[in-house]
């Protein structure tokens, strides 16, 4: 029989009143068991017409500030946020059997955190946030690796390689983070946070 915590969910659900601190414990578990990307999340976002829209997407920073991910200004998910800074994202760990949910409002990170991340990355993929006209229709594949070409061409030094204005982060401040577990015969083991007041409430929800 599972352990349990003090709610009488199984124990990898802990006694943490702060979520953020379980997600962390959680990513940790998925790094050793996911095989490709344990960072992948699937991102909601809508319009001011309410029409949804929801991709992929890394999580390439968190803090207690929220969820980090890093696209271009101009593609279809940042124009979204930008009028409607609000936004949901799903993490799915099926080694693990594990789900977490979490929703809250978005905000563009600043120019210090996004050029630290972008000077992190790899050399093509700098290049690529230069070439890539996201979500724009091209006519060929070619046109976007003679986009990459030129690009090198011009910075060849990478020291001298900085980041473009229109390519930055995005941070989710969540008001609610929600942790599940599976189980046989769909009996589910679920446990929401939700911020009230600024402090955290947990509750246990049917599954």
């Amino acid at each position: 029989m599972n352990q349990k915590n003090t709610l009488g969910l199984n124990s990898c659900f802990l006694d943490l009143d702060d979520p953020i601190e379980l997600f962390k414990k959680w990513m940790s578990e998925a790094e050793k068991k996911e095989i490709n990307d344990p960072n992948a999340l699937s991102l909601a976002t809508a319009d001011t017409k309410n029409e949804p829209s929801v991709r992929m997407v890394l999580l390439k920073g968190l803090s207690h500030k929220g969820f980090v991910f890093y696209t271009n200004l101009n593609s279809p998910k940042s124009q979204d946020l930008q009028k409607n800074p609000k936004a949901a994202m799903c993490f799915h760990w099926k080694s693990l059997q594990r789900q977490v949910r979490v929703s809250g409002n978005v905000s563009q990170v600043s120019d210090h955190e996004a050029d630290l991340y972008y000077k992190s990355r790899p050399y093509k993929s700098k290049i690529g946030a230069w070439a890539s006209d996201q979500s724009n229709v091209m006519q060929e594949r070619k046109d976007l690796l003679k986009k990459i070409e030129e690009f090198e061409k011009k910075f060849n030094d990478e020291t001298k390689l900085s980041r473009p204005e229109y390519w930055s982060g995005w941070c989710l401040n969540p008001t609610s983070i929600e942790f599940w577990l599976g189980d046989e015969f769909r009996i589910h083991e679920r446990l929401r946070y939700s911020k009230v007041s600024n402090k955290w409430k947990k509750e246990i929800l049917y599954p």
